[in-house]
């Protein structure tokens, strides 16, 4: 593991607070919710295999990081 990437993440003065941050945090947690649903409801589009989840997954997460949804 590198360490040193670690040490700068988590200093203090990066550890953000207050009710904007959250409600940014918050967002993003109901959104990954939202589009990962499929593969825990079985009426939502459920499928069997391995392979169609990880797709799922993929396309969820690169809607997300792209801010496309």
């Amino acid at each position: 593991m590198n360490y040193e990437l670690m040490i700068t993440a988590f200093k203090e003065d990066n550890h953000l607070v207050g009710k904007a941050h959250t409600v940014g945090i918050e967002r993003n947690n109901c959104r990954l919710r939202h589009r990962i649903r499929r593969s825990f409801r079985k009426t939502c589009r459920f499928s069997k295999k391995l392979l169609n989840h990880l797709k799922a997954f993929n396309l969820a997460f690169f809607y997300i990081n792209f801010e496309y949804v």
